[in-house]
């Protein structure tokens, strides 16, 4: 029972940090990165669809990226879409193909990423925090119901302890190297 209980944290502890590099994977560094326009929403026959649906999206110099729509009607719209998005980044349509070109991130702008950057791995580390708080709710319960005696119940907590303290860790690496990125870009 209580190795139940430890492979359900490891996976949604997992979760959490896996979670938090996709949302940081959307973050600007100073590179052109496919991954800060693939889940951009466009209308798309009236329906909001990830750009990476509609499209082929490449990097080809270091601070550009290249996206080619499958269908040439939703040029357009993707257009549109980046342009209301909170990028910052002027399309260049040449009927074929949009370019991007990420300009260099001022010091101001980066100082605020890292901000952003900050919020996000501390949200990381609530979800694992609640995952904690679940699971040694579960070892309570399962000791007032005689499941599991008092003394499992502290060496689980103790466990599940240690597995929180591992991905805190972890989800503070992630953190690290992402403001790293950011500020040398």
């Amino acid at each position: 029972m209580l190795k139940d209980i430890y492979k359900e944290a490891e996976a949604r502890m997992k979760g959490a940090i896996q979670a938090l590099e996709e949302d940081l994977s959307g973050i600007r560094t100073g590179r052109a990165h496919p991954a800060l326009v693939e889940k951009l929403s466009v209308e798309y026959f009236g329906m909001p669809t990830p750009l990476m649906q509609l499209a082929t999206i490449s990097v080809p110099e270091p601070r550009q990226i290249l996206i080619r729509p499958f269908d040439a009607s939703t040029t357009r719209a993707i257009e549109r879409a980046i342009q209301a998005s909170d990028l910052g980044l002027t399309p260049n349509n040449d009927g074929k193909a949009i370019r991007l070109n990420l300009p260099p991130l001022t010091e101001e702008r980066r100082r605020d990423l890292v901000k952003v950057v900050h919020q996000r791995v501390e949200d990381g580390r609530v979800a694992v925090r609640n995952v904690r708080r679940d699971l040694m709710k579960d070892l309570q319960e399962f000791e007032k119901e005689k499941m599991i005696s008092e003394d499992e119940q502290k060496k689980g907590e103790e466990e599940i302890q240690k597995i929180t303290d591992r991905f805190i860790e972890d989800i503070g690496a992630v953190g690290e190297r992402k403001e790293i990125e950011i500020l040398e870009g």
